[in-house]
């Protein structure tokens, strides 16, 4: 057992497995699970202060079985158990189900809620805390047709900071490249307002590096103001993607500006410019992002950079590498999204097995649906760049791997992971449908029957927006994902 344990300042960490579950049975001991991953400011500084602290070491060493996941190499367990955001910090009992936990504990809380929650353990071991936790599932509300629900969505469009959402404001692009896609077609004014207000606040405000370039993950304040200052790959490939067809579609250089410098900041900092494929995230760090001059930030060591791999990630930077390249008539960067999926399939993909979400010198965590249909995606944006059936070829392997195992024959719609994964432990057991990833997959899906054939891929695809109009309307802003793939899905 000592063999699957990770130290880490001294706590004894283990990973998400059956052993470290067996081992707080077996030792009647409560599990401490820390969530956190490479780009979180405050998950470091928990690391260096918290978990650095030798009483709390010791105490934790002592009366719980620790056990550490990246959130990024583990959505399908970031999704169950984050309790309001990263780092997480959670106490399970020994079958995974959660007593109690927040996010960021100081050290002088932390020692106090571990004795309190190993006493109440001690005495009663078979007896749930009160629980924090956000519900997996509820009632579903009523259908709503997909008019209704558009002019629901721009309900929420903000006139005076421009975007969705509340506080903290995050840039959503669902709703706004479904704004774009209705201007093109209507030539309605409010909703080009709608595109180029909040594509202005986003990139000309707190969110956008003007130093390096880039898109940090979210703004504190409504007017884009104090943001987050991690860098995510996924975020920016998608908001690359939709300043390049914005400026393309509307005729607005700067909008395409925008999204030169962006890959710039991307090919610079996160891509792997020897094999291909571009690294997951860089670190948040408030005192190198203050600095507001290149001379400044070179003065200062720059944040590092997460070297993993994600295939989702990856499959959205490709699709937009390849979009950019015939914007921009950048025949390197074509060949560098190529390359980049190629390495990416090599590395994860196992025949009958689908593609692993990520590799760091080799694959891991198997069997997420949102892989499957994000790198099928790829591939055929890559088949109609080439014309190599080969490409089509594994995109329709990838689609009938995911229906074949994460496929609810009977309600319709996906589940976010396969069922036979023996770390299957606690609230993984309890199947979860992701809204936006099963929109996405029907856009795919329709793609896959077009393009093959397949007239399976297409009922596949209306099953599961049946399965998901139910939801729609209660998913705010990301309802836009919904609408778009039933656009989609008349457009064939």
């Amino acid at each position: 057992m000592s063999s699957l344990r990770v130290l880490s300042n001294g706590v004894m960490w283990q990973p998400w497995s059956g052993v470290a579950f067996a081992r707080a049975r077996d030792e009647r001991k409560p599990v401490l699970l820390a969530l956190a991953t490479a780009w979180c400011g405050s998950c470091h500084e928990m690391d260096r202060t918290s978990y650095s602290d030798p009483d709390i070491i010791a105490l934790i060493n002592d009366r719980f079985v620790a056990v550490r996941v990246d959130a990024d190499d583990r959505p399908d367990i970031s999704e169950r158990y984050s309790l309001g955001g990263w780092p997480t910090t959670a106490f399970l009992t020994p079958e995974g189900e959660i007593l109690t936990g927040g996010t960021f504990v100081p050290p002088d809380r932390l020692q106090a809620i571990l004795l309190r929650v190993a006493e109440a353990f001690s005495s009663q071991p078979d007896r749930k805390t009160e629980v924090d936790h956000h519900p997996l599932t509820g009632d579903a509300p009523t259908p709503v047709s997909d008019h209704d629900l558009t002019m629901h969505i721009f309900a929420g469009f903000d006139e005076h900071h421009a975007g969705f959402g509340g506080e903290p404001r995050f840039p959503f692009p669902s709703p706004i490249r479904l704004a774009l896609e209705l201007f093109i077609e209507s030539q309605d004014a409010s909703f080009e307002r709608i595109v180029v207000s909040s594509l202005d606040r986003m990139g000309w405000g707190g969110l956008y590096d003007s130093v390096d370039g880039g898109f940090f993950r979210y703004a504190s304040t409504r007017d884009w103001r104090q943001p987050h200052v991690e860098k995510l790959l996924e975020l920016n490939a998608v908001l690359t993607r939709l300043y390049l067809d914005a400026g393309e579609k509307l005729q607005i250089a700067r909008f395409t500006e925008r999204a030169a410098d962006t890959i710039r900041y991307i090919q610079t900092w996160l891509a792997d410019p020897v094999d291909g494929g571009w690294f997951g995230s860089q670190r948040a760090d408030e005192a190198y992002y203050a600095a507001q001059t290149p001379e400044a930030r070179r003065s200062m060591p720059a944040p590092p950079v997460a070297r993993s791999l994600y295939a989702d990630s990856n499959a959205a930077m490709v699709s937009t590498a390849l979009t950019a390249a015939r914007v921009f008539n950048d025949d390197g960067l074509r060949e560098f999204a190529v390359k980049s999926l190629e390495r990416v399939l090599i590395a994860c993909y196992r025949p009958g097995g689908g593609v692993a979400h990520g590799y760091d010198g080799q694959p891991k965590t198997r069997g997420l649906l949102a892989d499957q249909f994000a790198m099928a995606d790829a591939c055929l944006d890559v088949f109609d760049l080439t014309g190599n059936v080969v490409y089509e070829m594994m995109a329709e392997e990838l689609g009938h791997y995911a229906v074949r195992m994460m496929w609810d024959d009977q309600h319709g719609g996906f589940f976010d992971r396969s069922r036979d994964d023996e770390s299957s432990i606690g609230l993984l057991n309890q199947p979860l449908k992701p809204f936006v990833t099963n929109c996405e997959a029907s856009r795919t899906l329709r793609r896959l029957a077009a393009t093959s054939g397949e007239s399976e891929f297409a009922r596949v695809a209306g099953r599961t927006m049946d399965a998901m109009a139910a939801v729609a309307p209660a998913q705010g802003p990301l309802a836009a994902h919904y609408v778009l793939a039933m656009r989609a899905a008349t457009a064939r």
